[in-house]
């Protein structure tokens, strides 16, 4: 009885499941493809960019409400304040979402998919996407709007614990607070066409 009893106590002092995984994420907008390595925990997550240019690491912090562009080739980073629209949709329900309908079944990365088409009431319109989860690990491997326009796809998914480490800023790196040009925006964010 006395086992039973701290049992129930372990589990309730235990936190709701968060989302933990690593993945290699594809992302297709405007004509261009940028492909990213991407480290994610519910409130934080780091886009290890393969493209060539000055920002090759992004870390989000959400629970700071900042974003830290890495510069690594200088050893510098600029911060800038957290913009929701930078979020990955990693979630199998989408934000606004008003109808989803099972359309077809596929394989996606070897994982077994249920193919979805959702309606998504942004602002005064409404739009339309598709929707890949994967059965087997709960998450949804690919979304596109149903219009070719954007599209998100993650491969190689690897769902568990992430390094803290992954998510702090690197200890020899100095801030660009002597940057006097214009307000540097966020590299487009892989989500922020939806």
């Amino acid at each position: 009885m006395l086992a039973s009893g701290a049992l129930a106590s372990l589990i309730a002092q235990t936190p709701a499941w968060a989302l933990e995984f690593s993945a290699d994420q594809i992302t297709s907008a405007g004509g261009k493809t940028r492909v990213a390595n991407i480290f994610y925990r519910d409130d934080r997550w780091r886009l290890e960019h393969r493209e060539t240019g000055p920002v090759n690491v992004t870390i989000v912090r959400k629970d700071k409400q900042v974003m830290w562009l890495l510069l690594s080739r200088l050893k510098h980073y600029k911060e800038i304040p957290y913009d929701t629209a930078q979020a990955p949709k990693v979630q199998e329900t989408l934000e606004g979402e008003t109808s989803r309908e099972a359309i077809g079944k596929e394989t996606l990365d070897g994982h077994p998919t249920t193919l979805y088409e959702i309606r998504v009431q942004e602002g005064g319109r409404t739009d339309t996407y598709y929707q890949w989860v994967a059965t087997d690990i709960h998450f949804p491997l690919k979304l596109a709007r149903k219009d070719g326009s954007w599209m998100v796809e993650y491969r190689r998914v690897r769902i568990g614990r992430v390094s803290d480490l992954l998510f702090q800023l690197p200890v020899n790196f100095q801030p660009l607070e002597s940057f006097d040009g214009p307000k540097e925006k966020a590299p487009p964010a892989p989500d922020a066409k939806m």
